[in-house]
């Protein structure tokens, strides 16, 4: 299946005039034949997660701790040992869909911040809480040490899993809307020292999942992470969300395009995706009267 993605052109063209800070969350640039086998028709697993999950709970201590996720499931690895690629739920009769967030900051927009710029969006997550919305934060390792008490709120709400989202939010392979490109061995670094910024903040609900910036990523940067022992995840459906103004216009591409086990692809970065959380407020209640229930991620691909 051809990432959904790529009918959004003008996500992409809003991302390369504005620096490509956000933009990748929207993007996508597919992949090659031996990456589409490591996405399609791959078992699921329900072992232990061994790698970022299992190294969160060693830093945090061996007592299980609040919020932090029994055995997450994760995928089989793909042809030749490559990281396994998550989409949709193969289970396509169970009206279940995931909302994920992408809570993007790149390595070197540190100085914005400091200037009054928001890349965080406590309004949606207080939004998500009381519409027990239960959600996927994809969140980059910079975001979380621009906001260490956000992160940690999050990461031991139980309403929330936290997934890595890389730590720069620099591309994996390139071309990628303009971001900046990691070669192999900066990439499988640029993912652990994410899950370390976790830690750091006290994230303790953390998956062994991760979201390419841009959605941006072949053979070579699905092997790079062969050894992270992390499932990646897409989605099916583009929320629309970055750079938008109408929350109705929205709020109307997703509900048009979920599915019974869609992975719905939004952020929670408020300069950069006002109406987010507005959106979320007309998406919630219609999917509900429509038959459907919120899962994390973790609930999809244990499906």
């Amino acid at each position: 299946m051809t990432i959904s993605v790529r009918k959004a052109a003008s996500v992409a063209v809003l991302g390369a005039a504005l620096g490509a800070a956000l933009t990748g969350c929207g993007g996508g640039t597919g992949t090659s034949d031996a990456g589409r086998g490591a996405r399609l028709g791959t078992p699921a697993a329900s072992g232990p997660a061994s790698g970022p999950a299992s190294a969160a709970a060693s830093a945090a201590g061996s007592a299980p701790q609040a919020g932090a996720p029994a055995k997450p499931p994760t995928l089989a690895p793909g042809p030749n040992g490559l990281t396994p690629v998550f989409e949709r739920a193969k289970q396509h009769t169970d009206k279940t869909v995931a909302l994920t967030f992408d809570a993007d900051m790149t390595s070197d927009q540190g100085p914005r911040a400091a200037g009054g710029e928001r890349f965080d969006n406590p309004p949606l997550i207080s939004a998500l809480r009381t519409l027990q919305v239960p959600s996927t934060v994809f969140m980059t390792g910079r975001w979380a040490e621009e906001y260490p008490d956000q992160a940690k709120s999050i990461g031991t709400d139980p309403n929330f899993e936290v997934a890595n989202h890389s730590y720069s939010h620099h591309a994996f392979t390139s071309p990628c809307y303009g971001l900046p490109a990691l070669d192999g061995a900066a990439a499988r670094a640029d993912v652990d020292r994410a899950f370390a910024a976790f830690r750091t903040a006290g994230a303790v609900n953390t998956v062994p999942y991760f979201r390419f910036p841009g959605g941006c990523y072949d053979d070579q940067a699905l092997r790079a992470l062969s050894t992270a022992k992390v499932t990646a995840v897409q989605w099916d459906v583009v929320s629309g969300d970055a750079f938008a103004t109408d929350p109705d216009a929205v709020a109307e591409q997703v509900l048009a395009g979920v599915k019974p086990g869609s992975v719905v692809v939004m952020h929670c970065t408020r300069s950069a995706a006002p109406v987010t959380e507005e959106a979320v407020r007309k998406i919630v209640p219609e999917l509900r009267k429509r038959g459907y229930r919120f899962v994390k991620v973790s609930e999809l691909i244990g499906k």
